[in-house]
């Protein structure tokens, strides 16, 4: 197994779901962020992630790191919610915003719109399906540039 095969099953041991693994230089740090999502849903969307998991979680996950580290040199794990708006850059990242609101940009400028903005309902194979005012449109995941959920204040 993988590491982060190793950090999904620990994630699962705790409730939550892996969301995301990556490496970010924020000045002179190096980050080892890992995104986790609440598998609990209220009234058809997902319940925030609690610190205390997050605390949790990385006593689990840092001695894993001990032995498999992710990268050479000096980093420092960071374990938390990837956000109420975070990018979507999968498959499997779509099927876990269901129910949200998203932005899609897609690569091809000769359709009729280039930026999608609507509930995301279904994902079904590399099918993305998202329902603006009230109408659904399929979207085929190879058309899309860039995606992310998004919250209107």
């Amino acid at each position: 197994m993988g590491l982060e095969s190793d950090i999904n099953s620990l994630v699962k041991s705790v409730d939550l779901e892996l969301y995301d693994t990556s490496i970010v230089r924020e000045g002179e740090d190096t980050i080892y962020r890992v995104s986790v999502l609440s598998t609990e849903t209220e009234n058809g969307k997902r319940k925030g992630v609690s610190l205390d998991s997050c605390v949790d979680l990385t006593h689990l996950i840092s001695p894993l790191l001990d032995v498999t580290p992710p990268i050479s040199g000096d980093y420092r794990l960071e374990v938390g919610s990837p956000g109420i708006e975070r990018k979507i850059s999968s498959i499997k990242q779509f099927a876990m915003c269901i129910g949200e609101k998203v932005s899609i940009n897609l690569k091809a400028v000769d359709k009729i719109r280039d930026k999608i903005r609507g509930v995301l309902t279904k994902v079904e194979d590399s099918k993305i399906f998202v329902e603006i005012d009230g109408e659904e449109i399929s979207i085929d995941y190879g058309e899309i540039s860039k995606a992310r959920t998004y919250f209107e204040w």
